[in-house]
């Protein structure tokens, strides 16, 4: 029974890491190892009336090749307007945007609330256009039946205002730009920058200059490179913590929200909904995103496909049905792009949540963080929020956990005598067992009672798990002294240091397996576990740290009145 008890909590502890290896798999955008395959329903054909292969083709750069593309809009008859351009800076209080004339894209955001990972000295550059690096937002219009070439995200457009900077007391900063008219039609666009906000108005009017109808189609886009970006952890690949996925989502009311991997739009198997009459795309990334919403009900077409080498775009069109000569037709859309709040995305469209993704976790992980961020309004501070939610954590399971270690102290206490005994019918195996289950009964002892409450435990441990490595609230928050961002490893290795203390201690105050080598891998196994740590980020490694400590005076104080309950017996 012994060993039954043994193999339990081993067959725990490689359950555990398991669930830690899928998790590291999905944060990585691979497929997670209890995934079922795609369902062949959740495919559907694209609208016959705006096909994605007609849309115009993205520029790699806004120089070089992209200076003499041409987009290839359906019908498109009308030469390419020069693409002479200049770049705006825009400032708000949080963000630094720079719109080009070209089109008239987004081609970088700056967050000026988020430092750099890399360098603290910088901002956190979100969108931003290099010689190395595409990531950009679009808009255009592509023709219709019956439509010549219209204005699209490669097309000159002229600037209508003057203001570059949110003035003080002011609550949004609104830049419009016009095209010069494609075959009659020309497009303005109108960014409305809002004070505290990552979200974006923008605005896109469709105006007929000439004498026919026309029926045009409005597509909005995101285009970025499939390069993933450095990990931000340092430390070997393998202990460097998840890498967030990054690529691109849809979501619809069909599909629900769906990742599509670069490598699967690459390899021409992206699978998800095409239409719907509400939805959103966004490309994820670590900690932040950026997405193009439109929340009226109104047919769209998901599209996600690539653009050139290494390049992909995902996006939605949207018919507008006719617009009469001498008329003009406004759309409404917003472009989010910043860090991943959950409260702040679930109120600016359904489902934007989840490009934080839990994955499976999320039935504990939501409710997790919302108590992590209670504490932390609370507190003032994550670190410290982090060892409040796990003194809270302890005291839900304190019952659990009493009689798990009460379970270990008795073994421990029974460890002497069941030792002489094994020793004394170590020839006689059946009698050695009989002479135990005996022992057992007569001391009211389970050997596997300590299972269940770590079995319970598990799930909640992995879903803290998820949301302290994905939640950008942990991104360069400080703890004390030294800990100046428990999004990554400690620079001092202090915090592990004492976590595998802390385990040892932990595993000394267990009772030993009789067995030998059980004996060796009961000290083995939890040093192997610890140096995963040593590169894990800080707020985990503060976490499992502060679980180590609360375990071992609970344990430690049952072991001693076990100790003392036996001693008095035996007098």
């Amino acid at each position: 029974m012994n060993d039954l008890r043994r193999t339990l909590l081993w067959s725990v502890f490689a359950v555990s890491l398991l669930m830690m290896w899928d998790g590291w798999l999905r944060h990585t955008g691979q497929p997670s190892l209890f995934a079922p395959p795609p369902p062949a329903s959740a495919v559907a054909s694209a609208s016959p009336q705006a096909s994605n292969a007609a849309l115009p083709m993205a520029p790699t750069t806004l120089s070089g090749a992209a200076a003499s593309a041409t987009p290839m809009a359906a019908g498109a008859s009308a030469p390419v307007a020069p693409l002479v351009h200049e770049q705006l800076t825009l400032t708000t209080d949080v963000i630094k945007a720079t719109l080009d004339t070209q089109g008239g894209n987004l081609v970088k955001v700056e967050l000026l609330k988020h430092l750099d990972q890399d360098d603290a000295s910088k901002n956190m550059v979100v969108l931003n256009q290099t010689p190395t690096h595409t990531y950009v937002a679009q808009t255009g219009l592509i023709a219709g039946a019956g439509t010549d070439g219209l204005p699209t995200h490669l097309t000159a457009m002229t600037v209508l205002t003057s203001e570059r900077e949110l003035a003080a007391g002011a609550e949004a900063l609104v830049v419009k730009l016009e095209s010069a008219p494609v075959n009659g039609v020309k497009l303005l666009k109108t960014y409305t920058f809002k004070r505290g906000e990552y979200a974006i108005d923008v605005q896109q009017e469709v105006v007929n200059t000439g004498s026919a109808t026309v029926r045009p189609n409005l597509y909005l886009q995101l285009v970025r490179d499939g390069t993933l970006p450095a990990p931000a952890h340092s430390g070997p690949s393998f202990l460097g913590g998840p890498q967030a996925y990054t690529g691109t989502a849809i979501y619809s009311a069909k599909g629900k929200y769906q990742k599509v991997d670069f490598t699967h739009i690459e390899e021409n198997k992206a699978e998800f909904e095409k239409a719907d009459d509400h939805g959103w795309v966004a490309m994820v990334q670590h900690y932040f995103a950026a997405a193009w919403l439109h929340n009226d009900a109104g047919p769209r077409e998901f599209f996600a496909r690539k653009v050139d080498t290494n390049l992909y775009a995902v996006g939605m069109m949207f018919p507008l049905g006719e617009v009469a000569a001498g008329q003009s037709k406004s759309f409404d859309a917003t472009l989010f792009v910043g860090p991943q709040e959950e409260k702040k995305l679930a109120a600016l469209a359904p489902g934007l949540e989840l490009v934080k993704d839990y994955g499976w976790q999320r039935v504990l992980a939501e409710p997790l963080f919302w108590l992590l961020d209670k504490l932390h309004t609370l507190i003032g501070n994550w670190g410290w929020a982090i060892v409040a939610l796990v003194v809270l954590l302890k005291a839900a399971f304190y019952w659990l956990n009493a009689k798990a270690y009460a379970s270990m102290a008795k073994m421990k206490a029974l460890n002497p005598r069941i030792q002489a005994m094994r020793e004394a019918l170590k020839d006689k195996p059946q009698e050695m067992q009989q002479q135990m289950l005996k022992i057992y009964r007569e001391e009211k002892v389970n050997p596997i009672g300590g299972c269940l409450p770590i079995l319970i435990q598990i799930p909640v441990f992995i879903s803290l798990y998820s949301v302290l490595l994905s939640s950008v609230e942990m991104r360069n928050a400080p703890w004390i002294g030294w800990i100046h961002d428990l999004s990554v490893k400690d620079p001092f290795f202090v915090l592990p240091a004492l976590m595998t203390a802390s385990t040892l201690l932990q595993t000394w105050l267990n009772p030993t397996p009789p067995d030998p080598v059980q004996a060796k891998m009961m000290w083995i196994m939890p040093m192997l576990f610890s140096v995963m740590f040593f590169f894990f980020p800080a707020g985990l490694v503060l976490y499992w740290f502060t679980n180590n400590v609360l375990s071992i005076a609970q344990q430690w104080a049952i072991n001693r009145r076990i100790e003392g309950q036996a001693l008095a017996k035996a007098r």
